[in-house]
């Protein structure tokens, strides 16, 4: 299929995990008393202050050989962060549940945390005390996990909120509603540290004359994730939010040591339209994303030292022409959500308009140097969509490539075509073995 049916018209419309273990596993039964629980400590990771929390469940199980009568109570009460369901019952406490011999009920349980001025995550805690009439009480520990944040909402009629750059607030994390707009002159500037967390629908757009400086560091790298990311299930799950627009005109923009994951399309860069590049990225890592790592639209990107890797459709689409340069790149796909339907490598130098015409648009560059483009493809992972009317520089110097005997028309040199021995593609573990055929090419952690 051509890639203007795949990815044509691919514009975007529209917490820190702090994991904690409990004495058993959620779903382990605990207790050899007539009453016994699915869990003893019911975890929820990270809460961010007035946003709730997913609704999570205990089970209560019934044990004995006769039907019991059951008292439930959040310790807390009414002024517990904590609410609770009992098969349907809202109130704090529960008199009288019955659970038949043998049989069990649900608790669920929901988090909402309030503000303070605590800069690092603080504990919630709370207790359901369980008590069969006449016995004695036990207990199943509530715990979470709150943390303040900057919330960036959409204005009042709009979709989207338009962010103070100059007063950015570095010290706490920054959870996105809706699109969050660098506007047209101003330039927003993140440092080591800072902490993004999107939620449904949600993206960062960079508007016309608009510039995004992140400079994170190899040990705290800035972070643009999914609002739920805290939550197991959550977790590298893409699709969780828009991505990142460079829209066309927006100009400068430099990522430096930064994480990009669970997104629709990890980065979005639109035409150049000045004498430097659109986009410099270095030393980051954009991951698991339902469309594209990164689809650049006749644009000027630079890259150095990038992992992309693990989308549903290509990583990395450079399409409609341009100018392109990486040096260790690794573009590794190993999608596991459905089958794939395109090489992990998209190469494109034209365009279909709205009635039909063909459109050129020339691909001044597209220079890869010391890097791995390897997946799970088998036609291979490079795509090389050329018309014979415009430029098509295709030069890969020094790089493994999945397929590299069928592509014509490049200039390819010292390249191969082998396994690059990835450490562990199921976790995500893109260094490679010391018996790597690609031994010093692709991303380097740092």
């Amino acid at each position: 299929m051509r890639i203007t049916r795949l990815i044509y018209g691919m514009v975007i419309v529209a917490a820190v995990a702090l994991a904690t273990v409990s004495c058993r596993k959620e779903g382990e039964l605990v207790g050899d008393r007539p009453l016994a629980f699915s869990t003893d400590t019911l975890t929820f990771d990270t809460v961010f202050t007035t946003m709730g929390s997913v609704t999570k469940a205990v089970m209560i199980y019934n044990r004995s050989g006769e039907d019991l009568s059951v008292d439930v109570t959040l310790r807390g009460g009414r002024a517990s962060r904590y609410r609770l369901n009992v098969d349907g019952d809202t109130s704090m406490a529960v008199r009288g549940l019955e659970i038949a011999k043998g049989d069990s009920s649900f608790v669920f349980v929901r988090v909402n945390v309030n503000p303070n001025s605590a800069t690092e995550p603080f504990l919630v805690e709370d207790f359901i005390d369980v008590a069969v009439e006449g016995g004695e009480m036990q207990s199943v520990v509530l715990r979470a996990f709150g943390r303040n944040a900057v919330y960036h909402l959409p204005a009042e009629g709009k979709p989207y909120s338009v962010i103070d750059c100059e007063g950015w607030d570095h010290s706490r994390p920054h959870v996105i509603v809706g699109w969050a707009v660098v506007d047209s002159a101003t330039m927003l500037t993140l440092t080591a540290g800072d902490e993004l967390y999107f939620a449904a629908d949600a993206m960062l757009w960079v508007y016309n004359d608009g510039c995004l400086k992140v400079n994170g560091s190899s040990e705290q790298p800035v972070l643009f994730t999914a609002l739920r990311r805290g939550e197991e299930w959550y977790r590298d799950l893409p699709g969780q939010w828009q991505g990142i627009w460079l829209s066309a005109g927006s100009k400068n923009n430099e990522i430096a040591h930064a994480v990009i994951e669970d997104a629709v399309v990890g980065l979005l860069v639109d035409s150049n339209v000045t004498a430097e590049p659109t986009l410099r990225l270095s030393n980051a890592r954009v991951l698991h994303h339902s469309s594209a790592a990164l689809v650049a639209q006749g644009a000027w990107v630079e890259g150095e030292n990038v992992l992309m890797a693990d989308c549903g459709t290509a990583v990395m689409a450079l399409q409609y022409g341009g100018r392109y340069s990486f040096s260790h790149a690794t573009i590794a796909n190993y999608w596991k959500y459905s089958a794939r339907k395109l090489q992990g490598l998209v190469l494109n130098n034209w365009y279909s308009s709205v009635d039909g015409q063909v459109i050129l648009r020339g691909l001044t560059e597209a220079r890869f140097e010391n890097s791995i483009i390897y997946g799970n493809y088998s036609a291979g992972e490079v795509f090389l969509d050329r018309h014979e009317g415009a430029d098509f520089n295709v030069t890969m110097t020094n790089c493994l490539v999945k397929g590299l005997g069928g592509l014509t028309g490049i200039d390819a040199e010292r390249c191969l075509d082998e396994d690059p021995a990835f450490k562990d593609v199921s976790k995500h573990d893109y260094s490679l073995e010391e018996s790597s055929p690609a031994a010093g090419w692709g991303y380097i952690a740092n």
